[in-house]
């Protein structure tokens, strides 16, 4: 099982790639549109900061933490709007404000103690499954500043933590469509990067679902429309599930074109 620590470090390294996309732009470019409908690239930066900030606050102050949750709850908007708010800021400042405020979060997060949970807007998590969360965030993220900038990144082995969040959010994925997750589990191969594979559940499991491993990602962050992606299911639950798969908290997503 990943440590905390590693985890951390992918994080780390996930951060730091999306920092080379953005750190020599131009400041005209920050307001180049990204897929996300509504949302430049201050916008996708702006977002990672704002989260960064609230995790921060679940780590050393779940008194404050749980004022931004009392606060959510009368507006069902208030991670978009947190990123508008952010996004208005210069993008030299809002650059080093998210390099500030990511780096104090991984620190935080190494130095949790084994066992503790950490609030979050869903089920309280330990600082492993945070920093994986805070992974899929990033590297989701970094693909739409990478589609606005053109740019096709390479997949790297970091894929398999956002790949387990996908496998493990099936049963949320069905619940948050009014579905009643399927009793049985299924069984997850997924192409490594390197060439390895990635197996999740029974191997004889009847509900199988295969593919590339960025493209398994790129499809439970709603990055790509299924149709331009290599996933295959077998079986009718294991079908429902790739048309409806988040692995991102809240409500259903809409998808990409």
């Amino acid at each position: 099982m990943a440590t905390a620590a590693s985890l951390v470090a992918e994080l780390r390294a996930e951060s730091d790639e999306l920092d080379t996309l953005v750190a020599g732009l131009e400041p005209g470019r920050w307001a180049a549109d990204t897929p996300a409908a509504g949302w430049t690239i201050a916008h996708q930066i702006a977002h990672l900061l704002w989260t960064d900030r609230v995790a921060m606050l679940a780590v050393t102050d779940e008194a404050a933490f749980a004022a931004v949750v009392a606060d959510s709850a009368h507006n069902p908007h208030f991670v978009d709007d947190g990123a508008a708010q952010l996004a208005a800021t210069p993008p030299a400042v809002l650059l080093a404000d998210w390099r500030e405020a990511r780096t104090a979060l991984h620190d935080e997060l190494v130095a949790v103690a084994d066992g503790r949970k950490l609030p979050w807007f869903g089920p309280p998590m330990s600082a492993a499954s945070m920093a994986t969360a805070r992974l899929m965030e990033t590297w989701a993220h970094g693909l739409d500043v990478a589609d606005a900038l053109g740019v096709t990144r390479a997949p790297t082995s970091r894929l398999r933590s956002v790949a387990h969040i996908g496998v493990r959010t099936r049963d949320f994925a069905f619940s948050v469509h009014g579905l009643t997750p399927p009793a049985e589990p299924f069984h997850v191969k997924l192409s490594a990067p390197d060439g390895a594979s990635w197996e999740w559940g029974p191997p004889d499991a009847a509900q199988r679902v295969t593919g590339t491993a960025e493209h398994f990602c790129m499809l439970v962050t709603q990055r790509r429309p299924r149709g331009a992606l290599d996933v295959v299911a077998t079986g009718a639950d294991a079908e429902r599930w790739l048309t409806i798969a988040q692995a991102f908290a809240g409500p259903p997503g809409t998808g990409r074109d």
